[in-house]
Formats: structure tokens, C-alpha cells, sequence
């Protein structure tokens, strides 16, 4: 399990995190939720021990900064937001990378990589180089480091986790759904799964928990169906959300409506005057 405690982060002079309290559970794909703002990166980047934080914080037991880096590498994987690479590497050598945090090397690592790149539907592209794909495909081969890394679910140790920062943000829509089956899939093989959304259909369809947040601090936490309520979300993010219940399946679809008057086209009859607009 992972579990924060008290979790209060600053940068700088503001606080970002007030006194936080989160939990995530193998076996399940947790959602960090929320605004722009509202924490969901520092969340991810204090649980991960990317930047410091108050309180405590434990995986599976464990305060992970007590754990040397390898330790770590081979307990959990870490999708950051952005990615950036200065020199050519070619796919096969970015996949390799994960492989080899966790441990294998030769013929395995590659072999591994190579598994990796098929999960995420870039088989062939091995001896591409990184700097000649597309954003969605960076991203993509991105994942498939992280999944190399962290191959197998679980192990004799427990098990392990995927942390994913907005992982479907530069993607088409059939790699989204793709991505959040491979996410759901890991927890339901007994790894653990925790992923910062903005897509509030996605998140309903595929979230088994939900974290809410809202200028640093949770707004709700639990199932999609019961933190995902119209009045909540509206007072969340500011704008009118619905949510259907479809029965079959039993899904809930989560829309934004929207607010303003639509445009007029300029050449249109203006509806105050009756007359064309000036050029």
C-alpha cells in the first residue's frame, strides 16, 4: 500500500500541499483529479520523492527515502510529464534503460524492451531514433521504459507500482484507451497504479479510486461514481459538469457543458438590428 500522511509541500515562499492525506491500494488504478493548480504534479513528484515534503510517506511499509536508488528502481516505475532527450538514442536504447534500472542486461534487457515496445503497439520501430518521433510516440516509448522497468506486477517482495504523470495527454484517442487498459490490466495482475488525469470520461471509465484536489488539498477521495458528482465537480473546476449513468454497460460519462453564447459568424444578420455586420 501506499500511504501519505500530513503531506504538506512548499516551493518557495507558497504552499502547495496542505497537510495531505492519500492512499493508494495494489490492485487498483488510483486517479489524482483535479484544476490546473490544484496540487496533482506535486502530489505525484512528493510521492515519488522527486521533490522534498512533510510528513510521511510509506510504500508498502517502507519510507522509499530509505531505500538506496536501485532498491527503488525495481520497486517502482516513474512516467514523468515531460521527457527529454539531448542525444540519439535510438527506441530500442531508450526501452533498454528501464530494463536495465531493473536489473537485466544482454539479450534480456533487449528482449524485454522489445516486449515492452509491443505493449504499446511500436513494434519495428527499435531502430528508430527518439528525436525523429512524433510527441505521441515519444510519449508511448516513454511508457514502455517505465513498463520494462517494472515488467512483472508483482514479485516475492510485493508488489509494484506504476506511477503515471497525465500519461494520455498527446495521445490519439484509440492509444488513450490503449494506455488505460495497460494501466488497468497492471493493477488487476496485482500492481499498483497511480495516474494524474485531466480526461474526466477516461477516469470515470477506468478509475477504480479517485483523489479529488483542490488548491493543494483533497475535496474527496473514493469510487468515480461517488466523488465524480455534478455539484462537486462544478464547484472543483469552475464550470457546469454532467454525468450519465449508462446502464449497459454500467458506465458513468462525464461531460462539461459549455457556458458562453456561441460564436456568430460576422457575415450573420445581426439579431439586435436585423442587419449585416460591418467588414
Amino acid at each position: 500500500m501506499l500511504d501519505a500522511r500530513d503531506l504538506t509541500v512548499h516551493l518557495g515562499k507558497r504552499c502547495i500541499l496542505h497537510d495531505l492525506a492519500f492512499r493508494a491500494v495494489p490492485g487498483e488504478v488510483t486517479v489524482i483529479l483535479g484544476p490546473n493548480g490544484s496540487g496533482k504534479t506535486t502530489l505525484m513528484r512528493a510521492l515519488t520523492g522527486e521533490i522534498p515534503a512533510e510528513g510521511r510517506i510509506t510504500l508498502d511499509g517502507t519510507d522509499p527515502r530509505s531505500l538506496r536508488p536501485w532498491q527503488l528502481a525495481q520497486r517502482r516505475g516513474v512516467l514523468a510529464q515531460f521527457a527529454r532527450l539531448a542525444f540519439p538514442f535510438t527506441v530500442l536504447e531508450v526501452v533498454r534503460l528501464g530494463a536495465e534500472a531493473a536489473g537485466e542486461a544482454g539479450a534480456a534487457a533487449s528482449n524485454r524492451a522489445r516486449a515492452a515496445l509491443a505493449r504499446v503497439d511500436l513494434s519495428g520501430y527499435e531502430a528508430r531514433f527518439y528525436q525523429e518521433l512524433s510527441g505521441g510516440e515519444q510519449a508511448r516509448v516513454q511508457l514502455a521504459r517505465v513498463l520494462a522497468q517494472v515488467w512483472e506486477p508483482r514479485d516475492g517482495d510485493g508488489p509494484r507500482w506504476l506511477f503515471l504523470d497525465e500519461p494520455v495527454a498527446s495521445l490519439d484517442v484509440a492509444h488513450q484507451l490503449q494506455v488505460m487498459e495497460l494501466a488497468g490490466d497492471y493493477a488487476r495482475r496485482g500492481g499498483g497504479v497511480v495516474a494524474v488525469m485531466h480526461d474526466l470520461t477516461l477516469t470515470a471509465l477506468f478509475a477504480d479510486h479517485v483523489v479529488l484536489l483542490d488548491q493543494g488539498r483533497v475535496a474527496a477521495s473514493g469510487p468515480p461514481r461517488q466523488v465524480m458528482d455534478p455539484e462537486r465537480l462544478a464547484q472543483v473546476y469552475g464550470c457546469r459538469i454532467d454525468t450519465i449513468h449508462a446502464e449497459a454497460p454500467d458506465r458513468l460519462i462525464v461531460t462539461p457543458v459549455p457556458q458562453a453564447a456561441p460564436l456568430q459568424d460576422p457575415a450573420a444578420p445581426s439579431r439586435a438590428t436585423g442587419s449585416a455586420r460591418p467588414a
